[in-house]
């Protein structure tokens, strides 16, 4: 197999506040013509930073180059001025991006920036290139394509955006198409549908593909090769079945460990501490001059469960399904009616101070860790900000005791605390949130998708975490994800939602080996195939 991409002892710095430090180590790697080739590694390991060298997309000057070759069709880019490199962008080399949202232009209807590469590349007239958008966007499976090219992205599902990425990338019908962690903030029945789609599409088009992702079950399903990436070098490479049967790098082996897997340790008590009955999120639709509610979005339906104290109850679905507004709506977040109890006492629409004095006892960790975390408080200040409000008569001291405490609780260190959030990995972040929630000593939190962010080994860590502090603490958790394979590291019964209702219950393995109803089928044959 000839070589389409082929990358010499490249090395990648960057200079902050005067200091420079290497993000990638004289790497080499090819990709062959009409191959899969996987990049894998944990964050930070140097794969996009590898990836943006080939297009040079890195934030020069502050990213340089320290040294080595990058030839595409035998033709060395980083020696190739500007224009030429503008003529290889999204031509004969495209792109799609981790996070549509960030890399689509949300002023710009759908069509424009679909149709403004075509006519930059291919010199096509507007009527022309709009009919191209319009069969490109039907080929990657956008419904009504027709009806959506006005749409801005904000109007379009996470899929949605990311098989209009994929359009973009394959409007001239480039010989590679890099696609970094093209799956990762979807669920996963798009996922396997994206998935299947770029495996199409490579097939009509015979072009090469570079899939840069930490998630091993989609470099299994999609690579021929794959290379290996630990702190910028490549420690392993070779065919997917030869790394998959017989790593011979510790790291590889480490990253194909490291699944959630356990089960939720047994349940022994029977009280009811959460229970609810006809809980109900609906969103009025308003038209007209005088904003007159014609119609309902039906996030939440007449919702009813229980949990017992010490249980966590996952709650599955896709994007849209309710599972987050649900969340929200037992700890207040969300105006919701029917009728919802914690502790055998009524938390929807109590007052704000009742509901203030019960926030003590429910706390919830969210998905994004980054997000939640504020930018300008060390984390020493975040961890104890809720104590300050709900126990403002505790000492300096007691409270400074408190929070080394519970930081070597969720395994930090206490001497970290004057730092800021950015100052840490994304796992480390995670935990800082659930120390913040924990320190308030509650008895139920609701986890928000908290580990859909972050690498698989450093799922498995923060899982067994949870499972540690909820059997020490005797925590009750409302666990929501779409990665089911961490929900059935966790449940103990699981709640599977589509367009705001349930419609399916039970305990875990029940749910997992047994499923009754399609959806739930579908769900668990796209998260748990390969």
């Amino acid at each position: 197999m000839s070589k389409l991409l082929n990358i010499e002892a490249l090395s990648v710095g960057f200079v902050s506040d005067g200091q420079k430090s290497t993000a990638v180590n004289k790497v080499s790697f090819h990709i062959g013509r009409g191959e899969t080739v996987g990049l894998v590694g944990e964050s930070g390991s140097g794969k996009s930073v590898s990836a943006l060298s080939i297009l040079k997309l890195l934030p020069y000057p502050t990213a340089f180059h320290e040294s080595g070759k990058i030839y595409f069709n035998d033709v060395d880019l980083m020696t190739q001025p500007d224009h030429m490199l503008r003529s290889v962008r999204g031509n004969r080399i495209s792109m799609i991006f981790q996070e549509p949202m960030s890399s689509l232009n949300p002023l710009h209807s759908i069509e424009k920036q679909v149709s403004e590469i075509i006519e930059m590349h291919q010199g096509l007239d507007h009527a022309t290139a709009r009919a191209e958008t319009l069969r490109l966007l039907t080929r990657v499976g956008i419904p009504n394509a027709e009806k959506r090219l006005k749409a801005l992205p904000h109007e379009l599902s996470g899929g949605q955006r990311q098989r209009v990425m994929i359009a973009m990338a394959l409007a001239n019908q480039p010989d590679l198409l890099i696609a970094d962690e093209p799956t990762t903030a979807l669920d996963v029945t798009i996922q396997k549908q994206i998935l299947d789609l770029l495996q199409e599409l490579q097939s009509e088009f015979g072009m090469s593909i570079l899939l840069i992702t930490h998630d091993l079950g989609v470099v299994k399903k999609m690579a021929d090769r794959i290379y290996v990436m630990q702190d910028g070098d490549i420690v392993e490479d070779g065919a997917v079945d030869d790394i998959f049967n017989a790593p011979q790098h510790a790291y590889t082996q480490q990253l194909i460990n490291a699944e959630p897997h356990g089960h939720a340790s047994p349940l022994t008590a029977q009280d009811i501490l959460v229970e609810a009955e006809d809980l109900r999120v609906w969103f009025p639709v308003k038209t007209g001059l005088l904003r007159r509610t014609r119609d309902h979005v039906k996030a939440v339906t007449d919702m009813g469960f229980t949990i017992h104290k010490g249980e966590t109850l996952g709650i599955v679905g896709e994007s849209g399904s309710g599972k987050t507004t649900l969340g929200r709506a037992l700890l207040g977040l969300q105006a919701a009616t029917g009728q919802a109890k914690f502790n055998a006492q009524e938390i929807i629409g109590v007052s704000r101070k009742k509901r203030r004095k019960l926030r003590k006892n429910m706390q919830i960790v969210f998905q994004d860790p980054f997000g939640a975390l504020s930018p300008r408080m060390s984390v020493g200040d975040i961890i104890l900000e809720g104590l300050r409000l709900h126990e403002p008569h505790l000492s300096a001291a007691d409270m400074a005791e408190r929070r080394d405490a519970m930081m070597g609780e969720v395994e930090l260190d206490p001497s970290m605390a004057t730092r800021y959030p950015h100052e840490f990995s994304g796992g480390q972040r995670q935990r800082i949130a659930i120390a913040r929630a924990l320190i308030l000593e509650p008895q139920f939190i609701v986890l928000d998708e908290p580990t859909s962010a972050l690498d698989r080994s450093v799922q498995a860590q923060i899982i067994e975490l949870l499972r540690r502090l909820q059997g020490e603490n005797d925590l009750t958790y409302l666990f929501i994800s779409h990665d089911l394979k961490v929900v059935r590291a966790l449940a103990h019964r699981v709640m599977v939602m589509k367009d705001g209702q349930c419609i399916e219950e039970g305990a875990s393995e029940d749910i997992f080996t047994h499923p009754r109803e399609a959806y739930t089928k579908s769900l668990l044959a796209a998260a748990l195939d390969g």
